[in-house]
């Protein structure tokens, strides 16, 4: 195994393929920028052969200053019935003026016969003079094997025809291609073997996760001698996706002690796949290894009990080294130990027996008991534990809300939401605003009272907004939970509200979080925590 492996990243490019994937061009430069701090060594741009956007985006491109990486265009052999100089993809190529570009070609004789419809002689001289155009005008080329594993079982003699084609045109590496992402992994480690007893060239892989193995495909080839790795940040890819880089990076740094980037470059790397979820414009997999919020989340009581005595026990690695950070669930498997450790940073010092860990205890119990989960709804949780540990005085307090919903003869629906609360200073509110719906209204009302006493919460902005039926069988009269998601551009949490009417749940998973984000700016500025040898007067 080599102690040496280039990076190659596709999100951008064959990321971009999968369903609800899309980058605009200044999505693109952001994620570059981002890459190449991570200490990506080539990012593959996009198809400039096929896509007029790509076009425009190289010559962006070219106004970057970057430390690490080689931004890369992406295209294919030759048309069968043009010559290199003739064909606008290779051109296309060119025009990007970037040292390194990538082309792929046919290696199964399937695809040579059924696809391009030429016969397997007449397919060699495409990647060949392909690679050997490009090589001419100065490229380093690194040539994607299309469909090798598939085409090697089915035809090996004829595959490692195509790769020797690619080496004669001195390609600078061959990248072999699990396009269909069907092989498992001893039959990837078997065939890049069989590569390297007759090839010496530089191999890569490009696996595709159709058989859940990609991963696993990626990684077991470096083992076999591969020394590129190519894949996409959290496995975006056309059909079931692309090996994940998200993964595949730290398993190679510290797993198999590859020094594929800095170890300060590895804690960067959670905040990129977080990045690149938010510019595709779609939800963080939170249960992704390594990057994911729950990736070194614990909720058992056993377990959290464990992992306050000694971390190793149920984390495989210290979450920090890849950016990530420990998060103890409170549910209804948590014990007290559970809660001292989730709550050590601001309350610590106290043990299992102590009277506010007990009290805390019973209270989360008991509301749970109701319907409460506080594994979404850390804003929730952090508000319960303050009211305990500390002399909690609220920011404001309701002293009454209505809501009508009027339907008018043409279908209109018109719903307003009147709300009196006081403050803090005693000074009573009362204001009326109207919204698309009951809780909107409500929303909009609460904030038209609070946000002149405190205009901090008018950085606030909903994120998600879920109602979970508890009881199915109680009908429209069933027991409902709120769980609410709020941002204010910097942090986000949830709240959580049970009832049987949604408008009161919803109600208070809102006041929640409100009442949050004020107690976590004042906390930021230096709320004191109590002594806890002293005993709390609150309960």
């Amino acid at each position: 195994m080599n102690s040496v492996i280039e990076l190659y990243d596709t999100t951008l490019r064959d990321g971009s393929q999968g369903e609800s994937v899309a980058f605009s061009i200044k999505d693109k430069m952001l994620i570059i920028s981002e890459l190449d701090q991570l200490g990506i060594h080539f990012i593959e741009g996009g198809y400039p052969g096929s896509n007029p956007k790509d076009v425009d985006f190289f010559q962006r491109v070219k106004s970057m200053r970057l430390q690490n990486a080689q931004v890369v265009p992406f295209g294919s052999t030759h048309h069968p019935r043009l010559k290199p100089n003739e064909d606008p993809n290779l051109m296309a190529l060119l025009k990007t003026g970037m040292q390194t570009v990538t082309i792929f070609g046919k290696t199964w004789e399937l695809h040579a016969r059924d696809v391009l419809r030429i016969g397997p002689e007449e397919n060699l001289d495409l990647i060949e003079s392909s690679i050997g155009f490009l090589v001419e005008h100065g490229c380093d080329v690194i040539y994607d094997a299309e469909h090798f594993f598939d085409g090697y079982y089915d035809n090996s003699k004829y595959a490692m025809e195509t790769l020797k084609a690619a080496v004669r045109a001195k390609a600078k590496c061959l990248v072999l291609c699990d396009t269909n992402g069907g092989r498992l992994p001893l039959e990837i480690q078997e065939a890049i073997r069989a590569v390297k007893s007759e090839i010496n060239l530089s191999l890569g892989i490009h696996a595709h996760n159709d058989s859940g193995v990609a991963v696993a495909n990626s990684v077991l080839s470096v083992q076999a001698g591969a020394t590129h790795v190519q894949g996409t940040f959290n496995g975006y890819g056309e059909r079931c996706g692309n090996a994940n880089l998200s993964a595949i990076i730290p398993n190679l740094k510290l797993k198999l002690g590859v020094d594929c980037i800095k170890d300060e470059q590895l804690q960067r790397l959670t905040n990129a796949s977080r990045l690149i979820s938010e510019l595709a414009n779609l939800p963080h997999d939170e249960r992704q290894a390594y990057v994911g919020r729950s990736a070194f989340a614990h909720k058992g009581g056993l377990h959290t009990d464990a992992i306050r005595k000694n971390r190793l026990t149920y984390e495989h690695i210290a979450p920090e080294a890849v950016g990530n950070e420990q998060r103890i669930l409170v549910s209804e498997q948590a014990g007290r130990g559970t809660l001292i450790k989730k709550i050590e940073r601001e309350y610590s010092g106290y043990d299992k027996d102590s009277p506010e860990i007990v009290s805390l205890f019973n209270k989360l119990k008991e509301a749970e008991n109701e319907g409460y989960q506080y594994e979404a709804a850390e804003g929730s949780f952090e508000l319960l534990t303050h009211k305990i540990f500390n002399e909690h005085l609220s920011f404001f307090d309701l002293l009454g809300f209505r809501v009508i919903v009027e339907k008018s003869q043409n279908d209109s629906i018109h719903t307003e939401a009147t709300i009196k609360l006081v403050d803090r200073e005693g000074n009573i509110v009362h204001t009326a605003a109207d919204g698309d719906g009951p809780v909107n209204a409500l929303d909009n009302a609460l904030r038209k009272a609070l946000e002149q006493f405190y205009p901090v919460l008018k950085e606030i902005h909903l994120v998600d907004y879920k109602v979970r039926v508890l009881d199915t069988k109680a009908g429209t009269g069933a027991k409902v939970r709120v769980l609410l998601e709020a941002s204010d551009g910097k942090d986000k949490w949830g709240t959580v509200g049970v009832s049987e009417n949604i408008i009161q749940a919803s109600w208070d998973a809102l006041t929640d979080s409100m009442e949050y984000k004020l107690y976590k700016d004042q906390k930021l500025v230096g709320t004191d925590l109590p002594d806890p040898t002293v005993k709390s007067t609150s309960r």
